[in-house]
């Protein structure tokens, strides 16, 4: 029987890196003991701002057999985006990398599918579900299970070999697997470049973002005003805000991303200070067609470029 289950586990891992995913990592499904009093800790701080729904399912965030019945196994996967590419007009206000293409919820759901197809067609009948950004999975927690890698002093998964320029996603299945040993170090020793560099002092302690100051939350997830005591400090970002990532020394190992649907929206990288001030709703629809901008709505993102123009 392990012999299946180590089997069946290369065959997974292949498929995933055939369908351009950057790595892959198997955990058992089980309870994330280490993770609830860091949860509780988070939110009892209130560090998630107006994301309410950090607060809603606890349980189910902490033991995927709540979410998936009989779960046995987390597949965890990482997929590039890292680009070298950048906005023409240094003075523009500024987009995250991640965003730059179209929305990775849509790239990284259809593999995640042809993934589960494989699984079915070449090892049998498994139950499972797929899993990116959108529900209540510790995405980053069962990535560092599965070996993937370790989080860094800004909370992101760091990869010795990669950086952290990549997305997380999952799938949950009713597949016993062989199983891949926890990342077994911290490799960030003495530097604080993230939590230094920081535009808003997000980091408010190694391994702890508030995410209430963080620039992708109050770009992003904050429905209201941006309170007034951020101005002047959001480093010109717009939407997102890749800082932490920049200045961290694992990314001088970050490789341009493979992947086409990734590539920047026409227009994108050219827009100007000028442009991105008179910015239309028409322009904004086609720009960001299919992107994950269009998160913000358009009104969301005209008040984060009036908001750095005060």
């Amino acid at each position: 029987m392990l012999n299946k289950q180590v089997q069946y586990s290369q065959m997974i891992k292949q498929e995933a890196l055939r369908l351009g995913f950057m790595s892959c990592g198997i955990a058992k499904a089980d309870f994330l003991e280490k993770e609830a009093p860091r949860l509780e800790h988070w939110l009892k701080n209130n560090h998630h701002g107006e994301m309410a729904y950090m607060e809603n399912h606890f349980d189910k965030r902490l033991d995927p057999r709540l979410l998936v019945d009989d779960a046995k196994s987390v597949v965890s996967l990482t997929l590039n985006y890292y680009t070298g590419q950048q906005q023409l007009d240094p003075q523009a206000p500024k987009i995250s990398k991640y965003a730059y293409g179209t929305d990775y919820h849509h790239v990284i759901k259809e593999k995640l599918q042809e993934l589960m197809a494989y699984i079915r067609e070449n090892i049998g009948e498994v139950s499972g579900r797929c899993f990116v950004d959108s529900a209540p999975v510790m995405d980053k927690a069962w990535a560092e299970k599965a070996g993937l890698g370790w989080r860094g002093k800004n909370s992101n998964l760091i990869s010795k070999q990669v950086g952290s320029f990549f997305f997380l996603a999952e799938l949950i299945i009713d597949l016993d697997l062989a199983y891949d040993n926890p990342f077994p170090t911290d490799h960030c020793g003495s530097c604080t470049r993230c939590i230094d560099a920081c535009p808003t002092d997000a980091i408010v302690a190694p391994y702890v973002v508030d995410g209430s100051k963080c620039i992708s939350y109050l770009t992003i997830e904050l429905k209201n005003e941006i309170p007034a005591e951020f101005k002047g400090k959001m480093d010109n970002w717009m939407f997102g805000c890749d800082v932490c990532q920049d200045v961290c020394p694992w990314n001088r190992f970050s490789t341009p991303h493979q992947e086409q649907q990734f590539e920047p929206k026409e227009n994108l990288l050219g827009l100007s200070t000028s442009e991105w001030t008179d910015l239309t709703e028409d322009v904004f629809r086609k720009v960001f067609k299919n992107s994950a901008v269009k998160r913000t709505k358009f009104s969301g993102l005209k008040r984060n470029i009036d908001f750095l123009k005060q």
